[in-house]
């Protein structure tokens, strides 16, 4: 059994997609955040490889309505690598193999995490990860925990963050690498993502509803 969790904010009590913010104002930058959020989910669910929590940022959102649906995990305090380490480390205590998501990869594929997933179940010492288009990743995972350095050394949002980490991994994994994705992350990013999720062959529910919302919202002109 593989756990995975999805890392989330929750709009009124952290700021939400601030570089998308910058661009589109900050209710649509929440909206886009909870809808990207809600399509990973499915996706994850739809997946059946394991329980999937919701890694919430804020200890006070363990019990906000937004996130009643999933079984939480709260984010310790700490940069990003100490909080993944800290999630990751939870999925592997309780399940044997974990892998971590963005609410920003709403085009990610069922048939992607059952790979990672089968990927983890076959030897001791394992990780697998999605390059991201920004230099950085959309999943990682393990069937073990991974040293602190693997997760703190990488200087994150940078263009060097998967090579940092992978540099970092003083246990030499042996690391699965899956399509590279692009993060939604600044509102250049949205042609990228759209024709992600356009191209997939086998595309949930959810993921098709998200294209006619990004379209809408983004691409086609209002009155």
């Amino acid at each position: 059994m593989t756990g995975l969790a999805i890392f989330v904010k929750t709009p009124g009590l952290s700021p939400v997609k601030s570089r998308l913010a910058e661009s589109v104002g900050v209710q649509l930058a929440q909206e886009c955040h909870l809808r990207c959020a809600r399509t990973v989910a499915a996706v994850a669910a739809a997946a059946a490889i394991g329980p999937v929590y919701w890694a919430v940022a804020e200890a006070s959102a363990q019990s906000h309505p937004l996130w009643r649906d999933l079984p939480i995990l709260v984010q310790p305090e700490g940069g990003l690598g100490t909080r993944m380490q800290s999630i990751h480390d939870i999925l592997i205590q309780r399940h044997g193999r974990g892998l971590l998501l963005g609410a920003d990869l709403p085009q990610v594929e069922q048939s992607a995490l059952q790979a990672a997933s089968a990927w983890l179940e076959v030897a001791p010492a394992r990780g697998s990860i999605g390059p991201a288009a920004d230099g950085g990743f959309w999943m990682i995972g393990a069937n073990c925990s991974l040293a602190g350095a693997a997760w703190n050394r990488p200087a994150y949002g940078t263009e060097t963050v998967l090579r940092e980490l992978l540099e970092a991994d003083e246990q030499s994994l042996n690391w699965q690498r899956l399509a590279a994705r692009t993060d939604l992350d600044r509102i250049q990013d949205l042609p990228a993502v759209v024709a992600e999720l356009e191209s997939l062959t086998y595309p949930h529910p959810e993921q098709l509803g998200l294209i006619n919302w990004l379209r809408a919202s983004f691409f086609e002109p209002h009155s």
